[in-house]
């Protein structure tokens, strides 16, 4: 089984940077690609970005981009998601989720259904 801790969330004032990791544990043996949603108050979930298990690879929501960007570092079995200039709007429980992939397969998706595991979240907060 394969677990999804994500950390890093908190408050920030709008026009601030936030980094938040989504750390996996367990059975990390195998491909994964990770993807990071978001689910704010009364909304449906969100696709915000994901990347592939070789982390060259990657999708992202075309109303992110240039703000968000993801990374990851396999040797920490570690995806993080870098966001700057936050807008009141981006407030939401951002968590990560891990689908698993075939070896020759380094694609992600950004829908929600085709994921395994999924992390708890962090919140995080802008204040305008």
């Amino acid at each position: 089984q394969l677990q999804l801790v994500e950390s890093g969330g908190g408050l920030v004032q709008t026009g601030g940077s936030l980094r938040v990791s989504c750390a996996a544990s367990g059975f990390t043996e195998g491909y994964y690609a990770i993807g990071w949603f978001r689910q704010a108050p009364g909304r449906e979930r969100e696709g915000i970005s994901c990347v592939g298990w070789s982390g060259g690879r990657s999708n992202n929501v075309d109303s992110m981009k240039g703000r968000f960007a993801i990374s990851r570092d396999n040797a920490k079995n570690t995806v993080y998601l870098q966001m700057n200039s936050l807008k009141p709007e981006d407030t939401a429980v951002y968590s990560c989720a891990a689908e698993r992939k075939r070896a020759g397969d380094t694609s992600c998706t950004l829908d929600p259904d085709w994921y395994d595991y999924w992390g708890q979240g962090t919140q995080v907060a802008v204040s305008s």
